[in-house]
């Protein structure tokens, strides 16, 4: 066996920025529960002593997260102060939640997959199953928390109107359904911005529905939003003007009767309106930073959860546009279209 040493080289010290990164994604959990990164937001330069004070932490790990932060590049650090400066830029991504740029959720839904590696395990070595609600807590806040940023900069300005009259549908009074709804996310953003229109969510998982209802009491919708405990395959309801499945039917084990049951509770004129993960249709189109993600989360989740359901189809999460097309297709939407996209979204609309 032939060994390239400048090959090696590169190749572990790749591994060891991963490893560096594993480490980094933990402690960035540790600071957001701490209140550390939003304490330095805005603050300018802080001892560790300062920052410790100001979150009533002990000194000696703040001096130690700070040293790692700083080795890490998420806060900068000047040696002859002695202090570390959180940057406007970096507050954006990791202490301001309602920033377009915000990435904590990613960070707490990553470390959250890693907690249930015995599972995963087992699943790969059984059957693949291993359902949504079998993962750690931390992964469904840290979905709505990745998730909401983006939904909130573009659904309501970009992805609702790039869909064919239903902006002005939504305006006049709409009747809406969003299953899979999770924490609500999207459904919250929508009815918040129209307020003749009703709004349902729909989701399988109870602790993520009785979230979603605390939620939107919290932005006292005043009933125009509710949120009930159901499959895609089952919820009730009929007339739906809009039906949307927001970043989770690759996750549904039959997506083709989801589908098709949205197709039956939809007005004659209604959307079936698919966000999904943007992704090439090719492997070696989504071999990059964006795939990376995708592709990771999908082994942890989304294709265990699939196989975890009825018929267990596990389009994952890079499916890409012409499978979902078939998927549509299959389940008797007769127009399909790409309405939009963004560098991290598919926007698919389907009409009956």
């Amino acid at each position: 066996m032939t060994i390239d040493q400048k090959k090696l080289e590169g190749f572990v010290h790749k591994v060891l920025g991963d490893v560096g990164a594993t480490g980094t994604a933990g402690l960035a959990v540790i600071g957001d529960r701490l209140g550390l990164y939003k304490a330095m937001a805005g603050a300018g330069p802080l001892s560790p002593a300062e920052l410790a004070a100001k979150t009533g932490t002990q000194e000696r790990c703040i001096r130690e997260w700070l040293s790692a932060q700083a080795a890490a590049e998420y806060v900068d650090y000047d040696a002859t102060t002695g202090k570390f400066t959180l940057s406007d830029e970096h507050a954006a991504v990791l202490a301001d939640e309602s920033s377009p740029a915000s990435m904590m959720g990613g960070l707490l839904g990553f470390t959250a997959m890693i907690k249930v590696q015995e599972k995963l395990i087992a699943a790969f070595k059984k059957d693949g199953k291993l359902g949504w609600g079998e993962h750690h807590p931390d992964l469904f806040e840290g979905t709505r928390r990745l998730f909401h940023p983006g939904y909130s900069a573009n659904l309501v300005d970009h992805w609702i109107p790039a869909l064919d009259g239903m902006r002005e549908r939504l305006q006049g009074g709409a009747k809406v359904a969003d299953v899979g709804c999770g924490h609500g996310a999207s459904t919250i953003i929508m009815a918040k911005a129209f307020p003749k229109s009703t709004f349902v969510g729909f989701d399988a998982h109870p602790a993520s529905v009785e979230k979603a209802r605390e939620l939107a009491a919290e932005a006292r919708l005043n009933g125009r939003v509710t949120f009930e405990v159901a499959h895609a395959k089952n919820f009730p309801g009929s007339d739906f003007d809009l039906i949307a499945f927001f970043d989770c039917l690759h996750d549904m084990g039959d997506p083709v009767g989801a589908a098709r049951f949205a197709r039956r509770a939809l007005k004659h004129d209604g959307t079936l309106m698919l966000v999904e993960p943007f992704a090439g249709e090719k492997l070696e189109d989504n071999i990059n930073a964006i795939g990376r993600v995708y592709y990771n989360a999908s082994t942890m989740v989304c294709t265990p959860c699939s196989l975890s359901q009825e018929v267990g189809l596990g389009l994952g999460a890079q499916a890409g546009e012409e499978r979902l097309r078939a998927v549509a297709t299959e389940a008797g939407f007769t127009r399909f279209r790409r309405a939009t996209e963004t560098p991290l979204n598919l926007v698919l609309e389907a009409r009956p």
